[in-house]
């Protein structure tokens, strides 16, 4: 049978879906989320498991083929690893990925591989614990290369260090995060801080641009450009150390737009999908979904409505008050 393709209005691609399954998260991180936190959604307002599972089900057919699942934190949801063996069992997905915080990859990772998890993200914003507990603004004992090591042995692969960039708060450990590519087979991917919604203290100011970034990580030596991770869907640029087991990878929200590759969509925690993450597009897709109706109509109409590119740099959000709503 020939694989279906959905393209959107400019021809883009869309096989890539992003599932927030929870808003809520154990950090509260300076660039992600306010200290006091948000006004969380009621439970009855939250997709189930079953009901994400269909969800996919029914757009697996139309060329879905990549999920990844985010937040909030999705490893403070209870028996993720369920939802992980769901989605793995529907036809047509081939390949499922966790964005966490790692906090819990060192009891959760054999499990979640054991269900059907390929691959993870972690967002590593500092390899020491006490900047660590001031960016999260949360005291765990945390060692972000310990989950790292704990995803390895489990299997997944590959492996991605996300390390949000800030300039004054941890722009001075770019060389110890590019120092783990030539010890390790890890992806380290350096992203440009994207001040969003009521994070309001963290401004223009606090961007690194990607070339300073590269520019510093070199310490260690050449950096040439290479393919990145044999499987990943991410918008990253990828650099490697002669004969270093890992990459770097620096992602440009800021200085350079990928919006003309975008192949995603996303969902949010309370089923509204999300064309554009930063733009004021979303449909709601659980009322549909609880009612009975057939979602393919809806999926299509979306895509023919997703815009060319986000307002980022027009600072228009598309009314997110904070990055964790929808998991970036």
């Amino acid at each position: 049978m020939t694989a279906i393709t959905l393209k959107d209005q400019f021809g883009r691609s869309i096989e890539y879906l992003r599932i927030s399954i929870t808003d809520r998260c154990n950090f509260r991180c300076v660039y992600c989320m306010p200290l006091e936190g948000l006004e969380w959604l009621p439970k009855t307002e939250i997709l189930t498991y079953e009901e994400i599972t269909e969800v996919v089900r029914q757009l697996a057919p139309l060329g879905l083929r990549r999920l990844r699942l985010t937040g909030g934190e999705p490893t403070i949801r209870p028996d993720l690893v369920a939802l992980v063996g769901m989605l793995k069992a529907v036809p047509g997905i081939e390949d499922i990925a966790l964005s966490t915080n790692g906090v819990k990859l060192p009891e959760l990772a054999a499990p979640l591989r054991a269900a059907g998890l390929d691959r993870v993200n972690i967002s590593a914003d500092s390899l020491r614990a006490d900047r660590i507990a001031s960016i999260a603004r949360r005291k765990f004992a945390f060692d972000p290369v310990v989950s790292a090591q704990s995803a390895e042995a489990a299997g997944l692969d590959p492996i991605k260090l996300n390390v949000v960039v800030m300039r004054g708060i941890n722009d001075d450990e770019i060389a110890d995060f590019a120092r783990l590519t030539l010890e390790h087979p890890w992806h380290v991917r350096f992203i440009e801080l994207m001040p969003v919604g009521e994070m309001a203290n963290l401004t223009w100011e606090h961007v690194v641009p990607s070339e300073e970034v590269l520019r510093r990580a070199s310490v260690h030596g050449v950096l040439e450009p290479s393919g990145g991770p044999a499987r990943g869907n991410g918008p990253a640029a990828y650099h490697r150390f002669a004969g270093a087991p890992g990459t770097i990878g620096v992602i440009t929200p800021m200085t350079h737009t990928y919006c003309g590759s975008c192949n995603r969509v996303r969902l949010t925690a309370d089923g509204r999908l999300r064309t554009c993450l930063y733009g004021d597009h979303e449909v709601n897709l659980r009322d549909p979904l609880r009612a009975g109706a057939a979602l393919e109509p809806i999926f299509r109409q979306a895509l023919a409505d997703k815009p060319k590119e986000h307002n980022l740099l027009q600072m228009q959000v598309g009314g997110l008050r904070a990055l964790s709503q929808v998991g970036g």
